[in-house]
């Protein structure tokens, strides 16, 4: 039986997760008093602890399977078409859980408990780059057959450039090698033009030039001025020349921007003005974030790809770890307006199946949101949001004083100064 259908499936929900995070979900909807409260109180001093139970509960069974070589074997295919996305959703789920939790794999923890565990995912992770670039194994996976495989190897790669000690320095040289052939591998994907997966390919491209192979020019530079060239202002690309009213500039245009940008920037310095404009202009866009998650932790189902869930605020998540958020957003009302969005998302029943793998929806299980390019594996994008477990617990991210977000002291009648537009 779903554990979460039981009318208790809160208090069923802080049961089944780890030791470690379950007494960080006891609360983290903020009230005014509750904002006044230190980060030590009852109700606040274990985000962290709760973030972490997330991660382990959305993570684990990933990152398990496949690095006892069993994710093939175990993971449903829940899909439109699952024999057509088999091909596909094992890269998808590995890819986007990479993206996310690279961050805190690349950091170490304060505390033992957390850094125990920190250690036993680095172990895994490094296991399952093996177990998904090995020839033999029986978790290979499709790195280039299809278009699909582009946007997976991208999420990959991205997270390791997140997280480059532990998720290449440290593999061994036969897992190196695998590595960089399955991000080749990619190239056999025509080189994209005409939309964000631009910046899958410069991603990709990216990861291989801090791996020291060389790199195309077609596939790199090339993609990140088109990408640049689309911008319409106020934070904001279009997908191509076209403006799309949806979360695709979290999803992926200014994180890989800025994640490509560094790399760029670092191996050759006239792309640090452009870095720099791609920094305040990602800024912007995560005041926007910010601003469109309610007093509730609810959030708009705008465009295509809602069931990505709150991997919706990848790039807010994204500025949180950089510190590169606005002025007038403190890093602690980031991290309780996501801390309240996962519990509003996760909390509700049928978001897990009966083995913790999740399923098509946005709030739930509602399965016709799942377009034709989503499967099982597409729903770990919501793993981008977990970025600053990066940041160390004495972070102010994590330290700071409970702290209202926009819409909560809008809607408590605070007075806010008012938003305004970018001029760029």
């Amino acid at each position: 039986m779903d554990s979460e259908r039981n009318p208790m499936s809160r208090r069923r929900f802080l049961g089944s997760m780890t030791a470690l995070g379950a007494a960080g979900l006891a609360g983290s909807t903020i009230s005014a008093a509750d904002a006044q409260q230190g980060p030590a109180s009852p109700i606040y001093g274990s985000d962290r602890a709760c973030w972490l139970a997330l991660l382990q509960r959305i993570a684990g069974p990933v990152l398990g399977s496949l690095s006892r070589r069993e994710l093939k074997l175990r993971m449903p295919v829940e899909s439109s078409d699952p024999a057509a996305r088999s091909r596909f959703t094992h890269l998808e789920a590995f890819g986007r859980v990479m993206c996310g939790v690279a961050p805190w794999l690349g950091s170490p923890a304060q505390d033992v408990s957390e850094e125990r565990t920190r250690q036993d995912f680095i172990r895994m992770a490094q296991a399952c780059l093996g177990a998904a670039t090995d020839p033999a194994s029986p978790d290979f996976m499709n790195f280039s057959i299809g278009d699909q495989p582009l946007v997976d190897t991208a999420f990959l790669a991205q997270g390791i450039l997140r997280a480059p000690q532990p998720l290449w320095h440290q593999l061994d040289e036969r897992v190196r090698r695998q590595v960089a052939s399955a991000l080749k591998a990619s190239r056999a994907i025509a080189t994209p033009t005409g939309n964000n997966w631009v910046l899958f390919a410069a991603a990709v491209e990216a990861a291989l030039h801090m791996m020291g192979e060389a790199t195309l020019p077609d596939r790199l530079e090339a993609c990140v001025h088109r990408m640049l060239g689309w911008y319409k202002g106020d934070g904001a690309y279009g997908d191509g020349e076209a403006f799309h009213f949806d979360y695709y500039n979290s999803f992926v245009i200014h994180p890989l921007l800025q994640d490509v940008l560094k790399v760029l920037e670092e191996r050759d310095v006239s792309f640090a003005p452009m870095r720099r404009m791609e920094r305040d202009r990602a800024r912007r866009y995560a005041e926007v974030l910010e601003r469109l998650i309610a007093p509730d932790g609810s959030f708009p189902s705008i465009g295509r790809s809602t069931a990505y869930r709150f991997g919706a605020f990848h790039a807010l998540a994204q500025s949180a770890l950089l510190r590169e958020l606005p002025e007038r957003i403190k890093p602690a009302q980031v991290r309780c307006a996501l801390t309240a969005v996962m519990r509003r998302s996760l909390e509700e029943p049928g978001t897990f199946d009966e083995s913790g793998w999740l399923r098509i929806g946005f709030c739930g299980h509602q399965p016709s949101l799942g377009e034709t390019y989503i499967s099982t594996g597409s729903l770990y994008m919501c793993c981008a949001a977990l970025l600053p477990l990066g940041l160390g617990s004495s972070d102010p991210f994590w330290s700071g004083n409970a702290a209202r977000w926009t819409s909560q002291l809008l809607w408590s009648g605070e007075d806010v100064a008012p938003d305004h537009a970018i001029k760029d």
